[in-house]
């Protein structure tokens, strides 16, 4: 089945896609599989990780809302996927690739999205940026340390999936358009739905190249790099929708995501100061992953590493179980 899937990508791929059979390859090796290529057995790992469950129960922007249908850091992670595979199908990239990508882009995210992530950087004299967390998280923490010993290419779309990055295949590039078109399209229905803005609200100028509605918004992009990018050594967006998109980028950054981070901002810092400042001092406290971690490269090392890997939940829970006096004591 390996093999067929080898001769289909040299049939029907791009010149410039990313063929399974071309990969680096892995850190360690190890024996290949008869049924799976490497990016398809890189995407079954970490579909199967602790890290991505977690993901369900980590926050995207709204914190513990009320409603059932806002987005979580999972739903944004599947969204980025969809997205990704659609653009891999319609410029004839490995969708293998892209889909591992983009389903291991966010396993490294703190809790309380973007605030946790602000908030480790300050903390840590080495910084702290999520998507060198989601690639530590494959290359050293998954299996009790172990890591999942993924392939280059899914390591680099990995790590260079924010806009900043740089990713050395067109599948990664691929995916860090995916996360733009996704993050910004559902979060203007989330914040919708919480009642922070109406549609009326957006900037005319981005909704009438983009569209109203987030069916057509996604649409528009996905035609947009399809007509940009066919057939040729990169994948990007048009000038006029590129700039359609960083309108609406900038707009949810000043009306909405500022707004909403405000309101657990102070809580969730506190918090997670606290956490730290506990751990750092009582590093005999750490499940025994992150007291191996420390042994190895320090205890500000581990302790981030412990952190980012909460969900909100588990640290809220952490959190109460240290610092909030217990009924009757």
């Amino acid at each position: 089945m390996k093999e067929k899937t080898y001769e289909k990508e040299k049939m029907f791929l791009s010149p410039y896609a990313k063929k399974s059979s071309e990969s680096a390859g892995r850190e360690r090796e190890e024996s290949a599989c008869g049924m799976r290529t490497d990016f398809q057995r890189d995407r079954d790992r970490i579909i199967y990780s602790k890290a991505f469950l977690r993901l369900k129960n980590k926050t995207q922007v709204f914190f513990a809302p009320d409603g059932d249908h806002y987005i979580t850091r999972l739903t944004h992670t599947l969204d980025v996927s969809q997205i990704a595979r659609s653009l891999a199908r319609c410029l004839s990239l490995n969708e293998d690739l892209a889909e591992a990508i983009a389903l291991g882009h966010d396993l490294g995210h703190t809790p309380f999205g973007h605030i946790g992530e602000r908030v480790l950087a300050k903390l840590s004299p080495e910084g702290f940026r999520h998507s060198e967390q989601s690639l530590r998280v494959v290359d050293v923490l998954e299996k009790d340390g172990k890591g999942l010993n993924l392939t280059f290419e899914v390591r680099d779309g990995i790590v260079h999936h924010t806009k900043s990055g740089n990713p050395s295949t067109l599948e990664g590039v691929a995916v860090s358009l995916a996360d733009r078109i996704a993050y910004i399209n559902h979060d203007i229905e989330d914040a919708i739905r919480a009642g922070y803005l109406s549609e009326e609200e957006l900037p005319a100028d981005a909704v009438e190249v983009f569209g109203r509605d987030t069916s057509e918004r996604i649409n528009t992009a996905i035609l947009d790099i399809y007509t940009e990018s066919c057939g040729k050594p990169y994948v990007r967006m048009s000038e006029e929708r590129q700039k359609a998109l960083d309108t609406l980028r900038a707009f949810m950054f000043e009306r909405v995501y500022e707004r909403a981070n405000k309101l657990i901002q102070e809580s969730a810092e506190r918090m997670l100061n606290e956490l730290y400042t506990y751990f750092y001092g009582h590093p005999e406290h750490l499940p025994p992953l992150y007291r191996t971690v420390w042994e190895k490269e320090g205890g500000n090392r581990a302790v981030c590493d412990y952190i980012s890997s909460m969900t909100d939940k588990y640290a809220i829970s952490v959190f109460r179980t240290l610092f909030v006096p217990k009924e009757g004591i």
